[in-house]
């Protein structure tokens, strides 16, 4: 049987990059998908193209840091598959300037997705576990939750803050049937990097290459499933030897 037969996933972020390598084996595993992000015309048409293969998957756009967003992500899962049983927290943006240019607004908006957004989409997932008595979440943290870097201080900030808030939830619930742990990726080849920025971020990868959404999602499938059903409060840090260093 494959790995997450019929089980439901919400995915945020998760019709791009890490997100979308996620969702494409999870729907290889069996799962069935509730896709949510900001982008609505990528979001139908990836649900479109998810559909072509034979999985069930449906598309919601939504903003993880609004309560009332957040909610109906849920009530949308629900309605749709009847229950909810994995949660990948993986919406997340990026904010790279010195710190005197980084303005307060610029601050927030970073910390409000990456932190609290991710906060409220736990908690709403949890509220779930635990009406049906299991659960588990991945949230995507960063191997910048455990290491610091120039010019990144607001997003730096937030995945320290996801790697602890993961701890801390899995101890929380661990006696209740619910597992959270946390994927922390180093740098990751996607479409936004520019030539330079590869050449950049592999040149400082002791692997001597990029990360690949793939690589990513295989990961968090193992994290989402009873493979590793014995893990909770803990940080799979996979960045080709970065933080090794």
């Amino acid at each position: 049987m494959s790995k997450l037969q019929d089980k439901v996933a919400v995915i945020t972020g998760g019709v791009s990059g890490i997100g979308a390598a996620t969702a494409k084996l999870f729907a290889s595993e069996g799962a069935k998908l509730v896709l949510v992000d900001m982008n609505e015309e990528k979001g139908a048409s990836f649900e479109a193209e998810l559909k072509s293969q034979g999985a069930e998957a449906v598309f919601l756009k939504a903003d993880v840091t609004s309560e009332v967003e957040v909610k109906n992500i849920f009530t949308t899962a629900l309605d749709t598959f009847g229950k909810v049983d994995i949660l990948f927290n993986n919406a997340g943006i990026g904010a790279v300037k010195p710190t005197e240019e980084l303005s307060y607004a610029e601050w927030r908006k970073t910390v409000e997705v990456d932190l609290d957004g991710v906060f409220l989409v736990a908690q709403a997932a949890i509220k779930e576990f635990l009406k049906t008595g299991s659960g588990v979440i991945v949230n995507t943290a960063s191997m910048y939750g455990w290491v610091g870097s120039p010019g990144s201080a607001a997003y730096n900030a937030a995945k320290a803050g996801v790697v602890n808030l993961t701890r801390s939830l899995g101890l929380e619930y661990a006696a209740r049937n619910i597992r959270v742990n946390a994927l922390c990726p180093g740098f990751i080849d996607t479409p936004i990097l520019g030539e330079a920025d590869r050449q950049g971020l592999t040149a400082a990868t002791p692997m001597n290459r990029l990360g690949k959404p793939e690589e990513m999602a295989k990961a968090v499938l193992f994290m989402a499933s009873d493979d590793s059903s014995f893990m909770t409060g803990n940080s799979l840090i996979i960045d080709g030897g970065y933080t090794a260093q």
